[in-house]
């Protein structure tokens, strides 16, 4: 997130140049209005994707729901935080998308591993997928001293997809209280509703997203593991798949991993279902490997380039996410559109 830091969700802007802005803003200066809002812009992205599970929604959501705070910004008039304004404007854009569609899942979310490997395994167009986010902009810590989740923990990609099983206002109050410190009447007010209703919601999303997201979050694995073994495991992974060398991937693997490829529905659970699946595809039907070390959901990711051979040009074709425990890999999640590569800063073909 931004590196502006607020002490929390009632912070405002104090600066002589934003109370400069704010004036200038309210006169209808809309270049003061984009200055003005600009720290709080990417705070605002993540929030905006947490909520819908999605960067190119979310990119949607903050232009859509800055564009209504321009239009209705005579009606702030300065009264409390321009923050926590923002916040009601976003939460009230996201809740109109939320209910024009379904919750955004990961192929775990929808059925059982599959036992053997598939390999007409063809895209589903009828689920709304999770996508992964490019974390560059996530600060570290708290939100305010109040938030229970740090700002990477909040997207992790367990705590993002747990968060889809809510109804959209309980997403919205579990995020609000617990990584943004809001108080519970300040929620009441931006939702139109009573405390009693937001306590309520919060204390069913806190129950749903406990039984949903490991107890464990990928930011305490990562911390124990300290910066140069995270990143000798994700560059053992990427070196694995160039070097065509399963043994060495399994190496790398808990005995329970599991191993995802959303848009693809199926998914293996298990050292030997995805043994034999890396051998199968990966290793087997895709003839040469390119790979880029990036970070996504506040996780350590690889990005994967395919080549007819060696020397071709290779093409993007997924993200993949990987999930640690302990010292070894027991999830990876391999985003499979070239789409998603942009947003990294990664090309979409390495010649």
């Amino acid at each position: 997130m931004s590196s502006t830091r607020s002490t929390g969700p009632g912070a405002s802007p104090g600066s002589r140049a934003d109370s400069a802005d704010l004036r200038g803003a309210l006169d209808g200066d809309d270049a003061a209005f984009t200055r003005l809002v600009a720290p709080l812009r990417p705070e605002l992205h993540a929030y905006c994707y947490q909520l819908l599970g999605s960067p190119h929604d979310a990119d949607d959501a903050v232009q859509d729901a800055l564009l209504r705070a321009w239009r209705g910004l005579a009606g702030f008039e300065g009264r409390g935080s321009l923050r926590s304004w923002l916040y009601t404007v976003a939460t009230r854009t996201c809740l109109d998308i939320v209910k024009g569609r379904g919750r955004r899942a990961l192929p775990v979310d929808l059925g059982p591993a599959s036992d053997r490997v598939v390999l007409d395994n063809r895209p589903s167009t009828e689920v709304g997928w999770l996508s992964p986010y490019p974390d560059g902009d996530l600060g570290t810590g708290p939100a305010s001293p109040h938030a229970r989740y740090e700002r990477r923990e909040a997207v992790e990609l367990a705590f993002v997809a747990a968060l889809q099983h809510l109804p959209g206002n309980q997403r919205a109050v579990l995020l609000l209280v617990d990584v943004l410190g809001f108080a519970a009447a300040e929620i009441a007010d931006l939702l139109g509703t009573s405390v009693a209703s937001v306590n309520s919601a919060l204390a069913r999303a806190r129950r749903l997203v406990a039984e949903k997201a490991p107890a464990a979050s990928q930011q305490r694995t990562l911390r124990l593991l300290g910066d140069d073994r995270i990143r000798k495991i994700a560059a053992g992974y990427a070196d694995a798949l160039e070097r065509h060398d399963t043994e060495a991937l399994i190496a790398l693997l808990t005995e329970d991993v599991t191993w995802s490829m959303p848009p693809l529905p199926h998914w293996y659970s298990g050292l030997p279902s995805v043994a034999e699946f890396a051998r199968t595809v990966p290793m087997g039907l895709c003839p040469s490997w390119r790979t880029r070390l990036v970070s996504a959901n506040g996780q350590p990711a690889v990005a994967g380039y395919v080549g007819a051979d060696a020397t071709a040009p290779h093409v993007a074709w997924a993200i993949t996410v990987l999930t640690l425990r302990g010292d070894r890999i027991a999830g990876l999640t391999s985003f499979l559109d070239a789409t998603h590569f942009p947003s990294f800063g990664l090309p979409n073909m390495l010649p």
